[in-house]
């Protein structure tokens, strides 16, 4: 009788606040794991000063970060599918918390990975609870919905990269690390509790739209059934080729603006005066967010094999721009600025289509499957070290990133879309 009552209050509260306070829950735990991943090029020279490892050996822990993080999220999506967002949400929580403690104390290699381990795990999970949510409560938006999740992703360190760089300086990366990192787990913790999926009776007063030529399925297909479909692995590789650009800027924007020579030149845009860096971890950091949202509403409109044509494109344009004009502190800052905001969409447009293609039940496993592909495009990150050292320098690295983005933006409108297309016949 407790337990019946306490689903009605829950389900009564969901009911009265719409689904805007979920969408609004899942942002908040979004932007509180953003700098598990957008944070880290703050502290990767700190720590080759403080230890002395090199920095492709410290750079492995945000490879393998991001692989626990995305190749878990089918697991942790079939939990959220199968038991609701909330405790997979409460228990991510504790290990947002522990990773970066982990990394505070952290005297080995082998201690930081342990941290990247645990790191990984939480955000995966909650990645997985927090967008399957919303594209379960958005059937109708799905696009807006997982671009507006994804944007406290990848927004949600903007405001964070001054405190927790000055607090580098003044108190020491380790502090850092601990301080931040039970902040930012105790909020997942607390409002993880509030978090609640829809029921179906939600899901059938929704309309199913039609996005350009294609129409969304109703049919609901189970994780082994969509890997039987060749639609998911042009999606796999698609993901892939555009994640790999975006995840080396991620983690290697600080080694990139030393090499450029831009890191500690001052810089004046929009009538603010900043070193370039700092400048562009900023900027990057605001235009990532706001690019997934943006272009998921534009998907919402277009479709969403178009609005990849464009994004795809434009991405790749901006990295050879950058690999070509990098060196100038100002246009250092804006194009990375202009590649961040071309390559923050992905987040949002493959959980729409996943979404699309493939139905609501499973959403939360179905999207984690194909969200496997960022950990695929991570292990890069790592050999764009090397070669960045190497003769080739960072620039032979930007024109291999900027070909891989106008090959996925090819395969969105040659392949992608006629076998969408294809099915929909079938």
């Amino acid at each position: 009788m407790t337990e019946a009552a306490s689903i009605s209050a829950d389900k009564a509260v969901s009911l009265r606040l719409g689904r805007w306070w979920q969408l609004s829950l899942g942002i908040v735990c979004m932007s509180m794991i953003a700098n598990l991943q957008y944070g880290w090029t703050l502290f990767v020279n700190p720590i080759h000063d403080a230890h002395g490892w090199t920095l492709s050996a410290i750079q492995v822990a945000f490879t393998i970060f991001v692989l626990v993080e995305t190749w878990l999220v089918p697991i942790e999506g079939y939990l959220v599918d199968r038991f609701g967002p909330r405790f997979v949400g409460v228990g991510a929580g504790v290990l947002v918390a522990l990773s970066w403690v982990i990394n505070s104390a952290a005297n080995s290699l082998t201690m930081l990975y342990l941290g990247a381990v645990v790191g990984g795990i939480g955000a995966g999970a909650v990645y997985g609870a927090c967008v399957g949510n919303a594209l379960k409560w958005f059937p109708d938006r799905r696009g807006l919905a997982a671009g507006l999740t994804a944007m406290g992703f990848g927004a949600g360190s903007a405001l964070t990269v001054f405190p927790i760089a000055n607090m580098i300086k003044s108190q020491g990366y380790e502090a850092t690390f601990f301080k931040f990192g039970v902040a930012q787990g105790a909020v997942v913790f607390l409002v993880s509790w509030f978090l609640r999926a829809p029921d179906a009776a939600f899901a059938a007063t929704r309309a199913t739209p039609v996005l350009g030529s294609t129409a969304v399925r109703t049919r609901d297909y189970t994780p082994i059934e969509m890997l039987r479909t060749a639609a998911f692995w042009v999606m796999f590789l698609m993901f892939v080729l555009t994640a790999t650009g975006g995840l080396i800027a991620t983690a290697q924007l600080t080694p990139i603006a030393k090499d450029f020579g831009v890191s500690d030149s001052p810089v004046s845009l929009f009538g603010i005066t900043l070193l370039a860096l700092p400048f562009a971890l900023s900027m990057n950091r605001v235009l990532n967010g706001v690019s997934r949202p943006f272009f998921g509403w534009v998907s919402d409109q277009l479709g969403r094999e178009h609005t990849m044509l464009i994004a795809f494109t434009l991405e790749g344009a901006a990295i050879l721009l950058l690999s070509k004009f990098g060196a100038n502190p100002v246009l250092f800052v804006l194009l990375t600025a202009l590649v961040f905001f071309a390559y923050g969409e992905i987040y949002s447009l493959f959980p729409a289509i996943c979404g699309d293609a493939y139905g609501r039940r499973f959403a939360s496993a179905n999207a984690g499957l194909l969200y496997v592909a960022k950990g695929v495009a991570s292990l890069v990150v790592p050999v764009s070290s090397l070669i960045g050292a190497s003769a080739a320098g960072w620039r032979g690295v930007f024109l291999v990133a900027a070909v891989m983005n106008f090959a996925a933006a090819l395969l969105a409108i040659f392949v992608l879309q006629p076998l969408r297309a294809r099915a929909d016949r079938s």
